[in-house]
């Protein structure tokens, strides 16, 4: 086991650290802190010294706070449709108490320094043929919001670029089912039902006909 460096009294950020709690998180020291803001947290020793863990919380949301009332476009959601698709982007990443955080924030998904300017975004945006009804979506659903990790898409095919969906790779091409089902003619539930229920090799599974069906050529 590695020898325990002793953090009291060290600052990170906005943290001072006060003494070890005598917990351990996965064979890391637990750290009792003091925020610059009063507030006391837990915090274990590696988030401290990465620099992953900085204040008890209220950074995150002084920067909800700053970006949704320093840029003047706080209640521009009429005039500027787009902005509702910015703050939408930034609470879910960055706001614990939205109800897609989980999923967003909480999977260590974040919103590139330049994006949190609102104005940054729109004009991004905006340049890359933004028009209404079109949402910000990830090319990779692991990274973080940036101008080349996203793309504008419609709701349907956001929908089909879900971690919930099912991909299936052929040819050296990965598609969801539903882009599988449409390109081969074949109904989704019966793609589904090949592989799962019926554990079909995936060439069997996208090139059979279903009896009775012409195949696509």
């Amino acid at each position: 086991m590695a020898k325990k460096i002793d953090l009291t009294g060290r600052r990170f950020g906005r943290l001072t650290v006060l003494h070890d709690t005598g917990e351990r998180k996965h064979g890391n020291v637990v750290w009792h802190c003091r925020c610059d803001c009063g507030n006391e947290v837990n915090v274990v020793g590696r988030s401290l010294t990465s620099g992953n863990t900085t204040s008890c919380g209220c950074y995150n949301r002084e920067r909800v706070v700053e970006a949704n009332t320093t840029h003047g476009m706080s209640g521009q959601e009429k005039t500027y449709p787009v902005y509702v698709v910015w703050k939408s982007m930034f609470w879910r990443c960055e706001n614990p108490n939205h109800k897609q955080y989980k999923d967003y924030g909480g999977r260590g998904i974040k919103v590139c320094d330049e994006w949190r300017n609102p104005v940054v975004f729109i004009d991004w945006a905006l340049a890359n043929g933004w028009r209404k009804g079109l949402s910000i979506d990830r090319i990779d659903n692991n990274g973080n919001y940036k101008p080349d990790n996203c793309h504008l898409v419609t709701a349907k095919e956001q929908a089909r670029n879900r971690r919930s969906n099912h991909l299936v790779t052929f040819n050296g091409r990965t598609q969801c089912l539903t882009n599988w089902a449409e390109e081969t003619k074949i109904p989704r539930s019966a793609l589904y039902t090949r592989i799962n229920k019926r554990h079909w090799p995936v060439e069997r599974v996208l090139t059979e006909p279903i009896r009775g069906h012409k195949h696509a050529s």
